[in-house]
């Protein structure tokens, strides 16, 4: 999917608010996390890799959902396959 924003694809299905960004920088898929609830999230938070995600969710100690699960490679190259293709 695509807005004025960019491509983009929902990491949380049941929740249209918040959507993940993605974008290809010299061969690497990075995101960028936006939820309309939380506005200033996405301008305090920039791009970032999967590799830096993945590192991060390593300091993750909490209950319940694991931050990398936002973090989906799979459904970012799918949304930049069909941007492409549109």
């Amino acid at each position: 999917m695509q807005d004025k924003q960019g491509v983009f694809y929902y990491p949380l299905p049941q929740n249209k608010t918040v959507k993940m960004y993605v974008r290809e920088n010299n061969g690497v898929v990075e995101f960028r996390l936006h939820n309309e609830q939380d506005p200033g999230l996405y301008e305090e938070h920039g791009w970032i890799t999967h590799e830096m995600a993945r590192q991060a969710s390593q300091m993750y100690t909490g209950k319940g959902r694991d931050p990398l699960s936002l973090y989906d490679i799979d459904a970012a190259l799918a949304a930049l396959k069909a941007a492409r293709s549109e």
